[in-house]
């Protein structure tokens, strides 16, 4: 592709409001990723990830995840059913899940703050993806500086003391206030998707309407 032909490609900024926990995310994201690996050559598509706790209120340390569960939805049978309607909408979406291998619910403060971290050094996808991969295929702990210094490391933030930062102020504040921002706006679900500032879908979206919402805007 020449510079004349990419300079006339419209560029769409997607923000994604997100939840490194969020099993819809993960499922979001994959379809996000598919609608713009079908718009390649035709629309530029610039992705910027902001954060949401599903649980602000979680420990610092999380907890058992059989126990935050059980209480919140009344049993862990219950718990267990609404995990396998996830599992199912997963596969459509060629995503793997096993909920089985989870055994903490992390509070994902931290988490947010290393995707923060991510996008001021050009890897925020990168770390996105190994964020959602460690926590719902392999069962990591995601809560954990240690094992957020390494999937971040893995992912493009070698050069960068990960563990350094995440026992420092840094990013602090401002994760705090792209949480409250988020907050201004009403959402009140993950994962949200905002095409140019200006249209929003909630949910989970499959990938035709993930891909019409950027044409429309690329569009107009």
């Amino acid at each position: 592709m020449n510079d004349a032909t990419r300079a006339s490609i419209p560029t769409v900024q997607v923000t994604v409001i997100s939840d490194a926990i969020c099993p819809w995310c993960y499922i979001g994201k994959a379809n996000l990723d598919a609608a713009i690996d079908s718009l390649a050559g035709d629309i530029d598509v610039t992705v910027d990830w902001k954060p949401f706790e599903l649980n602000p209120d979680m420990p610092e340390g999380g907890m058992s995840r059989r126990d935050y569960r059980s209480a919140k939805f009344g049993s862990w049978a219950r718990s267990q059913a609404l995990d396998a309607q996830v599992e199912a909408a997963a596969r459509q979406a060629g995503v793997e899940i096993h909920h089985e291998r989870m055994q903490r619910t992390p509070n994902t403060f931290a988490a947010h703050r290393v995707i923060w971290l991510a996008g001021r050094h050009g890897a925020q996808q990168a770390v996105v993806d190994a964020l959602f991969r460690a926590y719902f295929v392999e069962g990591q702990d995601i809560g954990q500086p240690e094992v957020l210094a390494a999937l971040a490391e893995r992912s493009g933030l070698a050069s960068v003391p990960v563990l350094e930062f995440l026992q420092g102020e840094e990013s602090i504040s401002e994760v705090r206030d792209e949480l409250a921002q988020v907050q201004r706006l009403d959402v009140s679900g993950v994962p949200t998707f905002i095409f140019a500032g200006r249209t929003a879908l909630s949910g989970a979206q499959s990938l035709e309407v993930i891909r019409g919402a950027i044409v429309d805007v690329a569009g107009g």
